[in-house]
């Protein structure tokens, strides 16, 4: 049987989402008057660096799904959401989507925080 040509699941996944790149991602943050900003990675990726103002839930938290609903406190909240390279945001993002939140207020940092880093050191 022939994979070649078989699209990975999370390319999929990442077509049904608002991805942007790390300047886009920086500009809707600070033009967002509720933005949340989610960082998906372990505390331990997290205590070496991360974007200014954001929350760390891991996704491989088996409490994470609680720690997310707990944030749809307001409807007016957007969220921006990221990892180290963008496969673990774009799960959390197909989560969030699928467990009731607005598609059009949730964004995932394409590239993740690895490139973050490289576009803004």
């Amino acid at each position: 049987m022939d994979n070649s040509c078989k699209t990975p699941r999370w390319r999929l996944l990442k077509a049904q989402l608002n991805n942007l790149s790390p300047k886009d991602f920086a500009a809707q943050i600070k033009a967002t008057a509720q933005a949340v900003i989610i960082d998906v990675r372990t505390e331990q990726e997290y205590a070496v660096g991360h974007i200014t103002n954001a929350i760390n839930i891991d996704y491989l938290d088996e409490a994470f799904w609680d720690k997310i609903e707990a944030l749809t406190s307001t409807d007016t909240s957007t969220f921006f959401v990221y990892c180290r390279s963008g496969r673990r945001s774009i799960r959390a993002c197909t989560l969030m989507r699928n467990g009731g939140f607005d598609n059009a207020r949730i964004f995932n940092l394409d590239g993740g925080y690895s490139l973050w880093v490289e576009y803004f050191g």
